[in-house]
């Protein structure tokens, strides 16, 4: 038997007889939380800018009524990995208290990562269900055409137009380094990770609807102009990682010939017709304008960090040997939060400085210690192959959803930088889509 992700069974939820207005209260809950961590940067940049530090933390609170309301409704108890979870993070905060930095602070809130953002993967995936991720989905390729039509807007406009400023209304913009002239834009968000992830997610997204259309029924002409824009998106975003999650997607979406050789043809159709779309627009300036842009960054940045290693070995797979061989790493850690920029920003007054690392597997042991630090990275891997096994297995089923979601989900619940909340928002979100993708609407 695996790990259930929840320690009462659909049957049990039944019996209780759990109130519908619940479940769609809690239901909504949900979606605020999706929303919020869409445009909780543009309420930072532009409609309250003069409370851009608090709403860093908006979803915490939703995310603590959440669980709450969830357990006290039986719909969701905390299983093995949220328990483990939990004491590894009680732990951490008393030896950050006791041995390491000493600051309440910054020990709450890195505790908040993973005793109060991490649990919430199983309260999603137990509060929404298959229909619901679905549902997520639709709503993404609609906000997707949005979004890139607000990115080339973005990415054609000078730093100081409204359009481009930075968190607290900074007038200096929200671009980043670019390339040929042109900087790496946000979206809505705060920084360009969101906007790498966003794209990310509606990759998944895309590469699924395609290959199963019955599922969205009546939006054809959505799902080739929300195509459309994800790759007027790619030189747009001037992004690496955009790339690499497009790229995964379809590796994902390539391996299911293995169990359901018969979609052979409808992964041809989504190839041809993402070849036909590209056709269509790379001749338009602006296309080749970014394009020109994409490819200058893309060259100066393998460059710059080694090419394939780089790109992929390091950034992508945590550097568990750089975070293991840390120089003058006490064995109980530096303490947590100590590696966040709020952390640096408290101690040491400057939010940009990497006070552990960089990498987050490196920040997790140079907060936690090795022993802490290792167990935690193993909650991680141990979740994520969990996913890959019941994912796979549900293949044979005829339900593909949850492999799609897992393209985009493994990496980011993998090594993704939590320290940072719009990374850990996402982590948490497609996580909850995972479990629930694997919930039919009659298990409620």
């Amino acid at each position: 038997m695996g790990i259930q992700y929840n320690s009462i069974s659909s049957n049990e939820v039944i019996q209780e007889a759990v109130k519908p207005i619940n479940i769609t209260i809690l239901k909504n809950g949900v979606w605020i939380y999706f929303f919020l961590l869409i445009f909780e940067g543009a309420l930072r940049k532009w409609v309250l800018p003069g409370l851009s530090e608090p709403l860093l933390l908006i979803r915490d609170p939703l995310a603590l009524w959440l669980m709450f309301k969830a357990f006290n409704a039986n719909v969701w108890k905390p299983n093995l990995f949220v328990k483990a979870m939990w004491w590894v993070s009680i732990l951490s905060l008393s030896l950050a208290l006791l041995t390491g930095h000493g600051n309440l602070t910054v020990g709450i809130f890195g505790f908040r990562i993973t005793a109060v953002q991490f649990p919430l993967i199983f309260v999603i995936g137990a509060i929404f269900n298959k229909k619901d991720v679905i549902k997520v989905g639709e709503v993404m390729l609609w906000l997707n055409i949005g979004m890139t039509i607000l990115v080339a807007a973005q990415f054609f406009s000078p730093q100081y137009a409204f359009i481009n400023r930075g968190i607290g209304g900074d007038i200096e913009g929200s671009g980043f380094s670019g390339a040929a002239g042109f900087f790496r834009v946000p979206g809505t968000f705060s920084f360009t990770n969101g906007l790498a992830f966003f794209y990310g997610l509606t990759a998944a997204y895309l590469f699924y609807f395609w290959i199963a259309p019955k599922t969205i029924k009546g939006f054809k002409i959505l799902l080739v102009f929300s195509t459309l824009a994800l790759l007027i998106a790619i030189p747009l975003s001037i992004s690496r990682t955009v790339l690499f999650e497009i790229a995964v997607s379809m590796v994902f979406m390539i391996a299911i010939f293995r169990k359901k050789p018969k979609i052979i043809g409808r992964v041809a159709i989504t190839i041809s017709a993402g070849l036909i779309l590209f056709l269509g627009i790379k001749s338009f300036s602006f296309f080749e304008t970014a394009t020109h842009a994409f490819s200058e960054r893309f060259t100066s940045a393998n460059k710059t960090e080694g090419g394939l290693d780089g790109v992929f070995i390091d950034r992508f797979l945590g550097g568990m040997y750089g975070a293991l061989t840390q120089e003058r790493l006490p064995f109980w850690g530096m303490g947590m939060g100590m590696g966040t920029n709020v952390g640096a920003k408290i101690l040491v007054g400057d939010f940009k400085k990497f006070l552990v690392a960089e990498e987050e597997w490196g920040r997790i042991v140079g907060e936690l210690g090795v022993l802490l630090g290792v167990i935690l990275i193993l909650i991680r891997v141990s979740l994520v192959i969990h996913f890959l096994r019941k994912a796979w297995s549900s293949i044979s089923t005829g339900n593909l959803l949850p492999w799609m979601m897992l393209s985009f989900g493994m990496f980011m619940i993998l090594q993704g930088q939590w320290a940072q909340p719009t990374t850990l928002g996402f982590s948490v979100f497609a996580g909850g889509l995972i479990i629930a993708s694997h919930r039919e609407k009659n298990e409620r």
